[in-house]
């Protein structure tokens, strides 16, 4: 998700009770890029105390509070209520996370959406859910689908960041080693081996592919080459003075 697209979901906790909850949620927003923290009618004390937020001080210092979810959910064109299934029966639609996420990634590309998150001891009431157009679970087990509140901010906001395409893709800061870079490492490998006795390059004719393809499977990076590097070099030197 762009950082202009985090900038449009509002995160919204209900009746809030227990400081440390909240201070990981507004933790957990600094740490996935989101910025719009609401509260509805929050324990005052709770509010006030919410010391956890290592990193978080000034998204908590922004936070709105609002008596109602109606005004907190005012300026949203969709409302999503994030609950465990247990025993209710919901009218609204009903997605796992990895759907809701697809559906709010795209939502807000243009327009704004909110999350909201009950209390810790009654999680969102029917009252709360009438202003949802759906609801989303985190796929717990069925045994134990209550989650820490801070948890849950956490693992929904992890969702909505993650990127599959960017995963599969390489790092720029792996810095993969130059073709020029792999064929003097090979070099190198090819003399220790030599010297060592371990095998004769000049009769093992298919020796030299063998070990420049091991070198690329390898995904060796360039700094990683120069310390390999160093390391052959050490030890040809010690070949070459017979070991004194």
């Amino acid at each position: 998700m762009e950082p202009d697209a985090k900038q449009r979901l509002a995160i919204v906790l209900i009746e809030s009770r227990n400081p440390l909850n909240i201070g990981a949620a507004a933790r957990a927003m600094s740490n996935f890029g989101f910025f719009d923290l609401r509260l509805v009618r929050p324990y005052s004390v709770a509010f006030e105390e919410a010391v956890s937020a290592v990193g978080a001080a000034e998204l908590l210092k922004s936070a709105r509070v609002f008596e109602d979810v109606s005004a907190a959910v005012a300026d949203c064109s969709l409302v999503v209520g994030a609950t465990g299934v247990g025993h209710r029966v919901f009218e609204h639609p009903l997605h796992r996370l990895e759907r809701a996420g697809r559906l709010l990634r795209r939502h807000v590309q243009t327009a704004r959406a909110a999350i909201l998150f009950g209390s810790e001891k009654f999680g969102l009431s029917n009252a709360d859910i009438s202003h949802c157009h759906w609801l989303l679970h985190i796929p717990t087990r069925a045994e134990h689908d209550s989650m820490n509140l801070g948890q849950a901010v956490a693992v929904t906001l992890y969702e909505l960041s993650r990127s599959p395409a960017a995963a599969r893709r390489l790092p720029q800061a792996a810095g993969l080693a130059t073709e020029e870079e792999l064929e003097r490492l090979g070099g190198l490998w090819e003399q220790a081996l030599a010297q060592s006795g371990y095998c004769d390059f000049g009769k093992e004719k298919s020796a030299r592919d063998k070990l420049r393809r091991l070198l690329r499977r390898l995904s060796v990076s360039s700094r990683d080459a120069a310390i390999l590097a160093g390391m052959l070099r050490q030890i040809l030197w010690k070949l070459d003075s017979g070991g004194r």
